[in-house]
């Protein structure tokens, strides 16, 4: 028996390096093909191929946003000075002052571009191989925990549809018992329009006749019932069978309701229409449910 699964979902995975802290954030609503967005800071942009072939082999459908934020850790490196450079410096200021530099002035020395290296301050400092495969290792886990997500989604979806089913079936078999009473209908509404126009009984026995078995076949609901029984079959071995089930479920309960409507045309009964009318809305229900279903 497979798994059914739905398309919404969340999951969220953080974690932490000597740079700073990460985390992945993957989330997914309907969508009627697999569309992946990915979002990651300058300098992992490698990831984003990465974690859409990641996606494409765990999805089949629906509309996701990856998302990855870091943190840079402020100790992620040592400020290193550039002790060459500031002598230089140093030694140009005391020669144009004339004399010893004060604290204050060599600070402000130290503000040169060049003269210190704060380290990593920036993400692309810090994203070199080693970081890039721990990111695509752990996005890989945030996307296995998004379709953990939606499969939770997918056993509730599938509950609810094999009820809905079952509402099908009960409904057929309620239209099957009225469906019985369409030929003495037929009979009872030409004799009545036949006593109306034709109170001289003109008409041949044996053309009435024909007419009544003509109008009672065209009201025949029997091959409808049947098909109607046959579509809810299928739709129990289609939750069975698991994702990906949703395009097919679609298409099912558009059949579904053709059956439906077929059914209320014919009918000759208030008893049998509302049957009908029954069985359309709890379709309706079905191809609903059926648009959350990869």
């Amino acid at each position: 028996m497979g798994t059914l699964s739905g398309m919404t979902g969340f999951a969220r995975v953080t974690g932490e390096a000597a740079w700073g802290g990460w985390a992945w954030e993957a989330k997914s609503v309907n969508g009627r093909s697999l569309d992946v967005r990915v979002n990651v800071p300058p300098g992992a942009e490698a990831l984003e191929r990465e974690v859409k072939a990641m996606a494409a082999a765990r999805f089949n459908r629906g509309s996701l946003q990856v998302g990855l934020r870091i943190e840079l850790a402020a100790s992620g490196a040592t400020a290193v000075i550039n002790e060459a450079l500031l002598a230089d410096l140093a030694q140009a200021a005391r020669k144009v002052s004339g004399r010893e530099l004060s604290s204050e002035a060599i600070a402000t020395l130290m503000a040169v571009k060049g003269v210190v290296d704060a380290g990593a301050t920036s993400t692309r400092d810090v994203m070199d191989e080693a970081a890039i495969a721990l990111l695509a290792a752990a996005a890989g886990e945030a996307l296995d925990g998004l379709a953990e997500g939606r499969r939770a989604e997918g056993a509730s979806l599938a509950v609810l549809l094999g009820d809905l089913l079952n509402e099908m079936e009960r409904l057929t078999g309620v239209a099957e018992t009225f469906a019985g009473a369409q030929p003495d209908l037929i009979r009872a509404k030409l004799t009545k329009q036949l006593e109306d126009l034709d109170r001289e009984g003109r008409v041949d026995a044996e053309r009435y006749a024909a007419e009544v078995a003509l109008s009672a076949a065209k009201a025949d609901v029997r091959e409808e019932l049947d098909r109607l029984a046959a579509h809810i079959k299928t739709g129990r071995e289609l939750l069975q069978a698991g994702s990906p089930a949703g395009r097919k479920l679609d298409f099912l309960a558009q059949e579904l309701n053709r059956e439906a409507n077929t059914l209320c045309s014919k009918s000759l009964s208030l008893d049998l229409t509302n049957a009908g009318l029954g069985l359309k809305g709890v379709i309706d229900q079905f191809k609903e449910q059926s648009a959350n279903v990869e």
